[in-house]
């Protein structure tokens, strides 16, 4: 069980760091040795004594005042998200009593509404940023990348993701921010410290990111994709809550009409329909030795080598498996 009170000192320490006393018009001689505000600074602007501040900072006081915690907000200049966080850290809910399974079906209705959307890059993410469905052309977007299962651990763990983010260090900031949002909702859940301790230890980057305790939870933004097969694309996103499955988020793609990026766009829709083709015309193989994945760039190349279906057909014979675990829903 995680120490509620560890965790709002944490925060408390890491935002305090983070302000600087010329951003709040305090007066200070000299060079400090440490940086950010000084805990007696903290404490001044909070309207509380050094010593009460000191022990919220040590996990020794675990239930501040709604008026302590405002002053708080005030004094660090949280804006509204991180505000809420301390919140949530300061007053937990209530501890949870059954298991929890990291599996987190998506509802059959909502894996038809993916499959619908052709011609726009559509998935289902759960708590943690697994991606728990894609329709066709959102598995041809982020095809061949490595951790592509979980969109945090891509970003920080698979080097050819700087790659393919135009903006990663903005990726970056926002997945680990979203991270910590998400983690100060329920930081019992089981399965973060693994996640948390995993990223720790391979990336310097989320270290780092991780330390600062940002909070933001990102339902839309603009992201720039550098795509092995159509080149760059300018897409904006939405996320919307899926209200049957608490968690889990729809994330939708979408291109600006009449731009560069909406026809290399319904592009990339091709290849994943000729993928889709090839996948469909499967026949089992006479081994259990999985062939290599059809990817989207060979087969666009099947195609163009055949002329059409049947020659298309005749190579997916070779091939026994999908290649990502969703298609079986399909």
């Amino acid at each position: 069980m995680v120490d509620s009170g560890k965790l709002l000192g944490e925060f408390l320490q890491a935002r305090r760091k983070l302000v600087t006393p010329d951003e709040i018009g305090l007066k200070h001689s000299g060079r400090r040795r440490t940086p950010g505000l000084r805990r007696e600074e903290m404490a001044f602007l909070a309207g509380v004594s050094t010593d009460y501040y000191s022990r919220l900072e040590q996990g020794r006081e675990r239930n501040p005042s709604d008026q302590v915690l405002a002053a708080l907000a005030r004094a660090l200049d949280l804006d509204s998200e991180a505000a809420q966080h301390l919140y949530a850290l300061a007053h937990p809910r209530a501890r949870r009593d059954t298991p929890v399974s990291r599996m987190e079906p998506v509802s059959p209705m909502l894996l038809r509404l993916l499959r619908g959307w052709n011609h726009t890059p559509a998935m289902v993410l759960g708590r943690w940023m697994d991606v728990l469905a894609m329709n066709p052309i959102a598995e041809a977007l982020y095809d061949g990348l490595k951790h592509n299962d979980n969109l945090i651990r891509m970003v920080f763990l698979n080097p050819e993701s700087r790659e393919f983010y135009a903006d990663w260090e903005k990726i970056a900031y926002y997945k680990a921010a979203h991270l910590r949002a998400v983690a100060g909702t329920d930081p019992d859940d089981p399965f973060l410290p693994g996640l948390v301790e995993e990223l720790s230890e391979e990336s310097d980057e989320f270290r780092r990111l991780w330390a600062r305790h940002d909070v933001h939870f990102k339902t839309h933004d603009a992201k720039q994709f550098r795509h092995r097969d159509v080149g760059e694309l300018n897409l904006v996103y939405e996320s919307f809550t899926v209200n049957s499955a608490p968690g889990q988020q729809l994330m939708i793609f979408q291109a600006e009409p009449g731009s560069e990026t909406e026809k290399a766009l319904a592009m990339l829709g091709g290849l994943s329909s000729i993928n889709a083709l090839v996948n469909d015309s499967l026949v089992p193989a006479p081994t259990l030795t999985p062939a290599p994945a059809m990817t989207p760039a060979k087969a666009s190349a099947t195609a163009r080598r055949s002329g059409g279906r049947d020659l298309v057909e005749s190579e997916a014979r070779e091939i026994s498996a999908r290649r990502a675990m969703w298609q079986n829903a399909w």
